[in-house]
This record gives structure tokens, C-alpha cells and sequence, in this order.
């Protein structure tokens, strides 16, 4: 499967599950993330809210006073 593929199969419920693993640092049946699934999940979130939220949704945004 290819990159594309992937993030196109992405739903709100799965970048949520990937949203708590990364808090965590585990998965829901309490396995450990390795240091490349967090990277992994973390770019996932990331693309994925970049292409389905607008920019005060996203993680990190930070709002500038005007």
C-alpha cells in the first residue's frame, strides 16, 4: 500500500486512536509505541489534519492577537 492509500483510509476515529497512542505512549490494548510507530502516527495526524481541518482545529495551532 502506498503512502496515499493510507492517509485516504484514514477516518476521524482512527487519527483519534493515533491522537490518545501518542499521549500515551500505547496502544489501546496497552502495547508500547516504538519511537518509529509515534513518528508514524504523529506525521498520520498531522497530514490528516492539515487536509480535513482548517487551522485553528489543528494540533498545535497557537492564536495570534490581532
Amino acid at each position: 500500500m502506498d503512502k496515499q492509500t493510507i492517509l485516504a483510509s484514514l477516518t476521524p476515529e482512527v487519527v483519534e486512536k493515533f491522537r490518545v497512542a501518542i499521549e500515551l505512549g500505547k496502544w489501546p490494548d496497552g502495547g508500547r509505541l516504538t519511537v518509529e510507530q509515534r513518528e508514524t502516527c504523529m506525521q498520520a495526524v498531522m497530514v490528516w489534519e492539515h487536509e480535513h481541518l482548517p487551522p485553528a482545529e489543528r494540533t498545535g495551532y497557537i492564536h495570534k492577537p490581532v
